[in-house]
């Protein structure tokens, strides 16, 4: 058919004309519509809102052991909760997925339960105190599950899970305090048992070298010239009593050892008259010199004197010689006591100047020691504050007033399905049945030759056209026709009751909107 402009008369003759055409491609995708937006499952979300609250105690009084991030961590739980043994605890308490447990392992189903849960992380621009810059934090999160048909499972799911995320958040800080306050006390033992250890080693070395300790070179240096001038003064000392000594020897030697008894005895009556002038004869000086007259006067008479020398043969009675032989011998004991003395000071001297010449490798080995023992006594000082930060952080964590995980929004019993959405759906339906129909009807008219009008026919042969004999039906065609007709009625009946079923849903939902909205606004 030649191309021609396209009237509002030729228009209402097409649709007259491909009627079933038009109808019969837009009520069969309507209707599949209709069908899929009808038999869809129903499908429920409910979620729950968790606010992440920052530590009651600022950070300047009481640091906390958990440096992870939060987002870290809330992967990290979420990676424990969406276990294969933590979901299928849930799945089996609940009952879930009954209708896939024929069709698919338990591997799919969990990881269908796993599409099915979401984590979405609230973020807000605030001011970062060390920096002072605006800058991302995340501040909250939703944790969501859906499920099909039954919306108080899907609750009480949503719940369970929210649960799991506040229970594994306190033990996953908890644990890592404790871990943290165990660690430090481990090593703060270690450092103390070394301590110890370096301290015994320092004892036993100070107990060893007590006099090449470096502390006490100056006392040894002095004790040195001490003892050289202790030496240096007997020796003096020495000189002095051998020079006595000669004296003595010499004197000695002009002095005879014994004395006449004639002339003792003289010696002892001179005596004897003193006494008697002063003292009785009882007087006991006097009984003693009476007797050793005696006694002389009796050797005297028995003959036993015998060239001025006594009885007792050797012995010195001679007072002034015995005198000299004692001084001597006292002179030759000082000398033994000071020759002694400075032996003593010289001995004194080499043993102080081997202890000041070991001082260097000593003072070197002291130094090592001490230096580790101060390496060991900071770092047992730095572990033990870190330590004791350590404790009031775990009792921070265990009193929960460290950062924590707070409920603000639990999850709600879903009043309407989260999808499908069946408005959508229908809406979609009519377009895309809508548009095939008249794509259909625009091909076949394009492809169709067939000369309907005598105007078409008298422009296409430039002759007049005369008359126009009308369509005639046979009776096979009459009762295509009726067949056709019964179908489309049926057809449009189905959309008929469709309609109003899929207006009383949409108004179903806005209903449920509003109803939300206004609760919402009283709250």
């Amino acid at each position: 058919m030649e191309n021609s402009t396209l009237r509002l008369q030729d228009i209402r003759t097409i649709i007259k004309r491909r009627k079933l055409t038009l109808a019969i491609p837009f009520l069969a995708i309507v209707f599949i519509a209709a069908a899929v937006a009808l038999l869809l499952p129903p499908i429920y979300i409910s979620s729950s809102t968790i606010l992440i609250e920052d530590q009651e105690i600022p950070v300047e009084y009481v640091h906390t052991t958990v440096t992870s991030y939060v987002e870290k961590r809330l992967q990290e739980i979420k990676q424990k909760i969406m276990s294969t043994t933590r979901l299928q605890e849930v799945i089996d308490k609940y009952d879930l997925y009954t209708d896939l447990k024929k069709k698919k392992t338990s591997e799919e189903i969990i990881e269908k339960m796993r599409d099915d849960i979401s984590l979405k992380l609230i973020s807000a621009d605030v001011i970062d105190k060390h920096t002072g810059q605006s800058t991302s934090a995340t501040i909250a999160f939703t944790l969501s599950y859906q499920g099909k048909n039954d919306a108080a499972k899907v609750q009480r799911v949503a719940s369970v899970l929210a649960s799991l995320f506040l229970e594994e958040n306190i033990k996953v800080r908890e644990r890592q305090v404790r871990e943290a306050s165990t660690f430090f006390e481990e090593e703060k033992d270690q450092i103390e048992k070394s301590i110890k250890e370096i301290e015994v080693r320092i004892s036993s070395f100070k107990e060893k070298h007590i006099n090449e300790l470096p502390e006490l070179m100056q006392i040894n240096t002095q004790d040195i010239h001490t003892a050289e001038i202790g030496v240096e003064r007997s020796s003096e000392e020495l000189r002095g009593l051998k020079e006595k000594e000669a004296s003595l020897v010499a004197e000695l030697a002009s002095v005879s050892p014994q004395i006449a008894d004639q002339e003792k005895l003289s010696t002892l009556r001179l005596e004897l008259d003193r006494l008697t002038t002063l003292y009785s004869n009882e007087y006991p000086d006097v009984i003693h010199v009476k007797q050793e007259i005696a006694e002389i006067e009796k050797h005297q008479s028995g003959g036993s004197v015998q060239n001025g020398m006594t009885s007792e043969a050797g012995k010195p009675s001679n007072p002034a010689y015995i005198n000299l032989t004692a001084q001597l011998s006292s002179v030759r004991s000082e000398i033994s006591s000071v020759k002694l003395q400075i032996a003593a000071y010289e001995k004194q001297s080499k043993t102080l100047r081997g202890y000041i010449k070991a001082t260097p490798g000593v003072d070197q080995e002291y130094k090592g020691l001490l230096m580790e023992r101060d390496s060991l006594n900071t770092k047992y000082n730095d572990l033990m504050q870190k330590f004791m930060e350590a404790r009031v952080a775990q009792g921070l964590e265990k009193d929960q007033k460290g950062e924590r995980f707070t409920l603000i929004d639990p999850a709600l019993l879903p009043e309407k399905p989260f999808k499908p959405n069946r408005l959508a759906i229908f809406l979609i339906g009519l377009v895309l049945g809508t548009g095939c129909s008249i794509g259909i009807t625009a091909i076949l008219e394009m492809a169709d030759d067939t000369i309907r009008d005598g105007k078409i026919l008298s422009l296409a042969t430039r002759v007049p056209v005369l008359s126009v004999i009308p369509v005639i039906y046979t009776d096979t065609e009459l009762s295509g026709q009726k067949r056709r007709y019964v179908m489309t009625c049926i057809l449009g009946g189905v959309f008929i009751i469709l309609v109003p079923v899929m207006f009383h849903l949409f108004v179903m939902d806005v209903y449920v909107l509003w109803a939300k909205l206004m609760r919402n606004l009283n709250v």
